[in-house]
């Protein structure tokens, strides 16, 4: 099935950016933000890369700045090219009640996870969390701005990915092909962020999983706001939560409820080792289940996921 759009109606003055252009442009955009917030930054000394871990407010900027920049630029290629506003890429009605639901949906799904493995065995308390700490109100300063830095920087992805990308291909060579397409590059995005290894392989297999999941997500409910939640609850729960590995980055201050480290002798692949839960088998089930619940609502619904409702 050819022509779907996704969120909104494409009028005649809207132009299509090119299949292969627009990969090329979503390496650029995400590159461009990158260097457009850690240089100028790196240049008055509050950016330092290559070092051991990095602190909070260090972090908390990259999130903001370096993702948030490279949203502006997708949003400005989408106006000034393609003559398009933001509802076009799924940012329409309803945005706080669907962008809070899903923000629900994704610390469900992470308690799914971390609960699993827990009592699978794969994780002792390293550390108490934040209310445990004697610092409790110190502790709690970086939970809450590292909190806003993951709803722009998982926003920013999902933008990029679901709303821009996936559109894009989904009006010109159908829905799956689109759904598979940005969910492989969504993965490869991801393919440095630790040595090669068991645990980066199914680490990078659960976001191509992941990615098939929150695209149908997004095309079940016409929009991008939920999966915006759903990617930055993830992301910050995961990190500031439980002190886990975040697609293999270690986030260095303390967690809100309580700090887990995997056991001596959990198997890898329980735990998802360096990589962190996101490359646990117990993920690989959970992500599973969502998207085949997904698939058959869609049918369910409308005979088939492409003749979801698009509400704008």
């Amino acid at each position: 099935m050819t022509g779907v759009e996704l969120y909104a109606e494409r009028k005649r003055r809207h132009r299509r950016t090119w299949t292969l252009a627009a990969i090329v442009l979503g390496a650029v955009f995400m590159i461009g933000g990158q260097l457009g917030a850690l240089l100028p930054a790196m240049a008055m000394g509050f950016v330092t890369l290559g070092g051991d871990a990095e602190g909070w407010p260090q972090l908390a900027y990259e999130l903001a700045a370096a993702f948030g920049l490279g949203s502006v630029l997708v949003l400005l290629w989408v106006w000034l090219f393609e003559r398009r506003g933001p509802a076009a890429l799924g940012l329409n009605a309803r945005g706080p009640m669907r962008f809070v639901r899903g923000y629900l949906i994704g610390l469900a799904f992470l308690l799914t996870v971390v609960g699993v493995i827990w009592i699978a065995g794969g994780y002792v308390v390293e550390g108490a969390g934040a209310f445990g700490s004697a610092a409790a109100g110190a502790a709690l300063l970086p939970i809450g701005v590292l909190m806003l830095g993951f709803i722009i920087q998982g926003s920013s992805e999902e933008l990029l990915f679901r709303g821009w990308l996936m559109q894009l291909i989904a009006s010109r060579h159908g829905l799956w092909l689109a759904v598979i397409g940005n969910s492989a590059l969504f993965a490869l995005a991801h393919a440095g962020n630790i040595e090669p290894s068991k645990e980066l392989y199914v680490g990078l297999a659960n976001i191509v999983l992941f990615g098939l999941f929150i695209s149908l997500y997004a095309v079940r409910e016409g929009s991008l706001w939920g999966v915006c939640g759903w990617h930055a609850a993830w992301n910050w729960l995961l990190g500031l939560g439980f002190g886990l590995e975040v697609s293999g980055t270690v986030i260095e201050t303390t967690p809100l409820i309580t700090d887990l480290t995997g056991a001596a002798g959990a198997a890898w692949w329980l735990t998802g080792g360096d990589f962190g839960p996101e490359a646990s088998f117990v993920t690989t089930a959970v992500l599973l289940v969502g998207t085949v619940v997904l698939i058959v609502r869609g049918r369910t619904r409308d005979h088939g996921v492409e003749a979801a409702p698009v509400e704008v």
